[in-house]
C-alpha cells in the first residue's frame, strides 16, 4: 500500500529533565513503558473524566513527540502550559506539518529514528509506521478504509471532544488508557467506571448492503437511538454505540438502521468485546 500523507496532523515536543513525570501524572497514557519505536494513542482528559485532547505520543530521543489533529495543538499546548509551573519541562510546537503513514510492506524498513509504530494497528494485527513530514502521495481514503475496517476511531469524524470517555473509544483496549500508573487528571472516574464495569458505549464496525448515510446519523433500533454514524467509506463506516441497547435488538431479531438504511454492528475483534448474548443479559 502507499504512503499516506495526513495534512491535517500536527507535532508538539515535550523534553527536559522532567518531562516523563510531568507527562506520567496529567495523560492517560503509562509513558514510563512506552517502547523505543512505539506510537501508543493518549488523552488529556476533564477533572469528569471526559477526552479534552486526544493525541498519539512517542519517544523522541530524550523527550517525546505528541501527534494531535492541527485544531488541538494550540489549545494542547496552552493546557499542558498551564500544568507546567516551575517543572524542569520544554514545550514546542514543530515546524514541521503534517504526519505520513505507511502499512504493511511499506511499513517494513521504516522503524526506529524514522518512525513509531502505531500500537493501535498492532493490536489488530497490522504494522503501520507514523513519521512526522510528508513521504507520501498516497489518497488520505485509503488510510480511512483501513483504520475503519479495524475499529480504530479519530475525533472529530467518530467523536466530539469533551463528549467522550476513553472507554467509549476503546482506549482501555488499545494501550492508551492505564490502570496501573497512579494518579492523573480524571482518573478516578475513569478507574471507577473499569472496576464496576460500566462502560457501555463502544466503537463498532458499521456495514451496508448501499452505501451508508452521512457522519453523524442516528443508528436506531424500533425507533430508539442505539449510537450515531462516525467515519463513513462507501457501505463500511465506524460508530459510537450503546452495546446493551444494539445487543438486545440483535438478540430480540430487531432491524437496526442508520437513518433508514439497514445495517449490521460488529465488535472490532482485537478488543475481545461480544455484544450481549440475550435479551435478558441485555438489560442485566
Amino acid at each position: 500500500m502507499p504512503a499516506v500523507f495526513l495534512k491535517d496532523r500536527s507535532l508538539l515536543f515535550v523534553s527536559g529533565a522532567e518531562a516523563q513525570p510531568f507527562l506520567q501524572n496529567l495523560i492517560t497514557t503509562d509513558i514510563a513503558s512506552l517502547g523505543a519505536d512505539e506510537a501508543r494513542p493518549g488523552a488529556l482528559l476533564t477533572p469528569q473524566g471526559k477526552i479534552l485532547f486526544d493525541f498519539m505520543i512517542w519517544r523522541d530521543g530524550d523527550g517525546y513527540t505528541i501527534e494531535t489533529d492541527a485544531g488541538q495543538r494550540v489549545g494542547l499546548l496552552k493546557r499542558l502550559t498551564m500544568y507546567k509551573l516551575r517543572a524542569a519541562v520544554t514545550l514546542a510546537p514543530s515546524t514541521e506539518e503534517g504526519v505520513t503513514v505507511s502499512w504493511d510492506e511499506d511499513a517494513e524498513g521504516i522503524r526506529g529514528s524514522q518512525g513509531a509504530r502505531d500500537s493501535r494497528f498492532t493490536k489488530a494485527g497490522v504494522m503501520l509506521i507514523r513519521r512526522p513530514g510528508k513521504h507520501g502521495d498516497g489518497a488520505e481514503a485509503l488510510y480511512d478504509a483501513l483504520r475503519i475496517s479495524h475499529g480504530i476511531v479519530t475525533s472529530g469524524s467518530d467523536f466530539a471532544l469533551q463528549d467522550a470517555f476513553p472507554h467509549d473509544v476503546l482506549m482501555d483496549f488499545n494501550g492508551g488508557l492505564s490502570f496501573r500508573k497512579g494518579c492523573y487528571v480524571g482518573q478516578e472516574v475513569v478507574s471507577r467506571m473499569q472496576h464496576r464495569g460500566t462502560a457501555r458505549r463502544r466503537v463498532v464496525t458499521v456495514s451496508a448492503a448501499t452505501d451508508l448515510p452521512e457522519t453523524g446519523t442516528e443508528i436506531t433500533a424500533a425507533g430508539k437511538p442505539v449510537g450515531t454514524l462516525g467515519s463513513v467509506e462507501g457501505g463500511n463506516g465506524l460508530a459510537i454505540v450503546r452495546i446493551d441497547r444494539a445487543g438486545a435488538a440483535m438478540a430480540a431479531g430487531t432491524p437496526l438502521l442508520a437513518g433508514n438504511t439497514p445495517v449490521s454492528l460488529v465488535l472490532p475483534a482485537w478488543s475481545g468485546l461480544v455484544f450481549p448474548a440475550s435479551a435478558d443479559e441485555a438489560s442485566a
